[in-house]
């Protein structure tokens, strides 16, 4: 199907970072019911990351967000997991085509996920797999997400791609504040510069009650923006 099959129209701004087709498997009413958050970072994340990663899925949880991330080692992996644990609704976004397992070690819990939950992928069966394919994973991810939350990173993660893409599209970035310090230098600060903003445990739920369903922000000029 295309995007706006289920996301319903999309402005000049989606349309640009659009892929042609989308692939499902599972229930593909979780792209209709929002809020989507994408929580998505470090496939080497510390253990404070980790276990950051699964108390903020556990919120976003209780507020009836669903989560979307990439399916990953490391923070992904938490993520989809805690929600699935939690009774929450969960979205895999791959960088392969539906036939593939993206990490050979997370078989079962894509396996898991495309059963009872939703796998997306913009990927043709067959379709081989390059590298060049997972920053476009990302960007698809922002787009099919109301907003982007950065648990831990480093500065060639492809979470990067994924924060500036969210910005460029007008939606939400969010960073934890205890893991600023630990993001590396000048990246994360460059984003909050551009739009992003940071929470704590106090102000993610007053952030959740201001997110639409799909949030229309103000989308940056590509130009602007420093990449």
């Amino acid at each position: 199907m295309v995007p706006d099959d289920v996301l319903g129209p999309l402005n000049e701004f989606e349309l640009k970072a659009a892929p042609r087709k989308l692939f499902l498997q599972g229930d593909a009413s979780l792209l209709e019911d929002g809020p989507r958050i994408a929580v998505v970072g470090s496939r080497r994340a510390s253990s404070e990351g980790l276990e950051l990663a699964r108390r903020i899925t556990e919120m976003l949880v209780s507020h009836g967000v669903t989560v979307v991330s990439g399916l990953a080692l490391g923070i992904d992996t938490v993520a989809h997991e805690t929600a699935m644990t939690n009774g929450g609704r969960t979205v895999g976004v791959l960088g392969t085509s539906l036939d593939r397992y993206a990490v050979q070690r997370n078989r079962n819990l894509q396996d898991a996920i495309g059963d009872r939950h939703l796998l997306v992928s913009q990927f043709q069966a067959g379709q081989p797999t390059h590298r060049s394919n997972f920053p476009l994973r990302n960007k698809t991810m922002a787009l099919l997400s109301d907003a982007t939350l950065i648990v831990e990173a480093a500065t060639k993660s492809g979470t990067r791609h994924q924060g500036w893409e969210a910005i460029r599209l007008g939606r939400p970035v969010l960073f934890p504040k205890r893991s600023l310090a630990r993001q590396s230098p000048g990246w994360a600060d460059e984003m909050i510069r551009y739009g992003a903003f940071s929470f704590d445990a106090r102000t993610l739920p007053l952030v959740l009650d201001d997110l639409p369903s799909r949030c229309v922000g103000s989308a940056a000029r590509a130009d602007d923006l420093p990449f």
